[in-house]
């Protein structure tokens, strides 16, 4: 399943307040500017700083 659009326009990255880019097949946001991914479980984005990964 897929996150809302309309929550999709409204998340940000929260070290950086930047856009976030959603991953579908890989269920995570990702933020170009500070290049972190967010992990989404059971379609609730977990944007927690030191839960977010490099890559």
């Amino acid at each position: 399943m897929s996150l809302d659009p309309q929550l999709l326009e409204i998340l940000v990255c929260p070290k950086c307040r930047g856009e976030l880019e959603y991953l579908d097949e890989e269920q995570q946001l990702r933020c170009p500017s500070c290049r972190l991914v967010y992990r989404i479980e059971d379609d609730i984005p977990i944007l927690l700083i030191d839960e977010a990964e490099p890559y």
